[in-house]
């Protein structure tokens, strides 16, 4: 069988929608090798992405004008090489496929992730918006197969962009397995000084945006007076502005560390350094970093609502992302009682075994059976 790839992100992105592109194609490639796997781009970030030469095969647009507009080849052109290679099933990863997909003889299968511009549009650009919304509703009308990350956005594609729940297939997702290994505390020790990471501290990761709610964790920090140093790692963007501010007006300047461009090689060791990991996130559509942490044998503190619960079943606690003296308890809980600790760990590993490489691989080939 002939699975073709929307890959873009798998070759152009650092972040979730990109993690999740690269996991699928190797997960696939590895676990279903009698396929041929094609991944379309419209271009390469060099160093980025190293799929499986054996496996996969990767096209960029060709023809001329495919070459001057390669957005638009991803949007519509593609449909011919997708003819032309004989594809079987097309699987759009990041909540697109191509306009003209129906017509092309392949299947097609679209992964959706989440609503959220839709649930908090002030959020979000209005053109981004519109524009998005569109490809959405087409996507989940041609497709033959959904993919839904968690029961919470099959659950929005169907109110916001009426998806047919009959073909909808929950896939969760999973983890690049590197958080999964042992590792030494020599390691441990070498990361922690690569990035001056102090001996103790409580991390949370993720893009530091409006959304992810970080600033919550500032406010716990301040109401409850707990000196332990905050770790916030994610890219730059105009809210780490007001996490600075906000910080000076606390007189936690000295407190608060935020580390830009971790490699994904020493988040492992990061988080097992960690005292815990809080994700205060207000709505997501899966949430990786607590699944990572649960990996790492690292306590999570994260919201309630979402997929939240879903993500972190009965290892983490769970609080108001709006409250803060919510968090300060559940931090205190976290840094005084070593017991309570040791059980979250323990449920962390066993509610992580759901979100195992094999069993996504299993659950996405279901998905490809029409």
């Amino acid at each position: 069988m002939i699975i073709g790839y929307d890959a873009k992100r798998a070759f152009c992105n650092r972040r979730g929608l990109g993690n999740y592109s690269r996991d699928i194609i190797r997960l696939m490639s590895h676990y279903s090798p009698e396929n041929k796997y094609l991944l379309y781009t419209p271009r390469i970030d060099n160093g980025l992405f190293d799929p499986d030469p054996t496996a996969t095969e990767t096209i960029l647009p060709h023809r001329f004008v495919d070459k001057k507009i390669p957005s638009l080849w991803r949007s519509s052109g593609i449909c011919k090489d997708i003819r032309t290679h004989k594809v079987d099933i097309f699987h759009g990863l990041s909540q697109e496929l191509p306009v003209g997909i129906e017509k092309t003889g392949a299947k097609s299968v679209v992964t959706m992730h989440d609503a959220i511009f839709v649930r908090y549009p002030e959020l979000y650009d209005p053109f981004y918006r519109t524009i998005f919304t569109k490809k959405n509703r087409y996507s989940c009308k041609v497709a033959d197969r959904i993919v839904a990350i968690s029961e919470q956005t099959k659950n929005d594609i169907i109110e916001f962009f009426g998806a047919d729940p009959g073909k909808i297939d929950v896939v969760y997702q999973g983890c690049n397995n590197i958080f999964r290994q042992p590792i030494l505390p020599n390691d441990i020790a070498a990361v922690k000084r690569k990035y001056n990471l102090p001996n103790d501290f409580i991390v949370t990761v993720g893009a530091i945006e409006k959304r992810k709610n970080q600033g919550i964790i500032l406010d716990a920090l301040y109401q409850s007076k707990i000196d332990i140093p905050l770790v916030i790692i994610g890219g730059k963007t105009k809210y780490a502005e007001e996490i600075s501010k906000k910080a000076h007006e606390y007189s936690l300047d000295r407190q608060i560390i935020v580390v830009n461009n971790v490699s994904t090689v020493d988040l492992p060791a990061i988080y097992h350094a960690a005292l815990c990991m809080v994700y205060p996130s207000l709505f997501e559509g899966f949430g990786i970093p607590i699944l990572e942490a649960l990996c790492c044998q690292t306590p999570v503190i994260t919201s309630q609502g979402s997929c939240f619960a879903e993500t972190g079943g009965d290892a983490a606690l769970y609080i108001d992302p709006k409250n803060a003296d919510d968090l300060a308890d559940k931090l205190q809980q976290v840094l005084t009682n070593k017991e309570l600790t040791k059980e979250m760990t323990n449920r962390g590993l066993m509610h992580a075994e759901k979100f195992t490489d094999e069993k996504i691989a299993q659950r996405l080939s279901l998905a490809y059976t029409f």
